[in-house]
């Protein structure tokens, strides 16, 4: 099964990538490395909120209607003459869903560790994640998936699978959880996507930031 880091790393993340940097007039490398720490946090956070029946059932809905996985089909035509309102304003109302009252501190984090200003970071996040979830979307349809009760199981087996996932998913938590300073956003980015203490890709080292608190 394909998961965030085989999306990030494939032509299709790539043209992903170009088409973020294109969208906000950062470079791809700044644009990749925002996306490779944003990406396992909102999917971190969606695991989070199916983790109730309601929650679940309001992703499995979602995913059924808007959210198939259509959007991946034509990225070149999503970014070919700048990405629509519509998707900027989908991308909105998915995040305020998703992160609630912590998007601030996550867009905040995002620009500190990245050095984007805090709207290049926001415009990064309504573009990525109407594809998130049309990547979970095509992922869903691919695995059979058709009820909440499978959607946890499916977010947890594309950020790793059993007990690291896991895991990953109790430092996503304490990360949404934590006092706004941001210190762990790139060490869980790390544990999703396999990073290491090189800080490659805009990732940071594992745990420090967490168990340094």
């Amino acid at each position: 099964m394909a998961g965030l880091a085989d999306l990030l790393n494939s032509p299709m993340g790539q043209q992903l990538i170009s088409g973020v940097a294109g969208q906000t007039g950062q470079s791809p490398e700044k644009a990749g490395g925002v996306l490779s720490m944003a990406l396992p946090v909102l999917m971190g956070a969606m695991k989070r909120n199916a983790s109730t029946p309601e929650g679940a059932q309001g992703l499995m809905n979602a995913l059924s209607n808007k959210h198939d996985g259509s959007i991946m089909d034509n990225l070149g035509g999503l970014f070919g003459g700048g990405v629509d309102d519509s998707v900027m304003n989908d991308g909105a109302g998915i995040l305020g869903h998703v992160l609630g009252e912590k998007q601030p501190q996550v867009q905040n984090a995002l620009s500190q560790k990245s050095g984007l200003d805090a709207g290049s970071i926001g415009t990064i996040l309504k573009v990525a994640a109407p594809i998130l979830m049309g990547f979970l979307g095509k992922q869903a349809s691919q695995q059979n998936v058709s009820s909440a009760n499978g959607i946890g199981d499916l977010l947890g087996n594309l950020m790793g699978g059993g007990e690291t996932a896991t895991k990953q998913q109790s430092l996503i938590e304490s990360f949404l959880d934590s006092d706004g300073d941001g210190s762990v956003l790139d060490d869980v980015a790390g544990m999703v996507l396999g990073g290491n203490k090189s800080g490659g890709g805009g990732l940071g080292g594992l745990l420090g930031g967490l168990f340094g608190k």
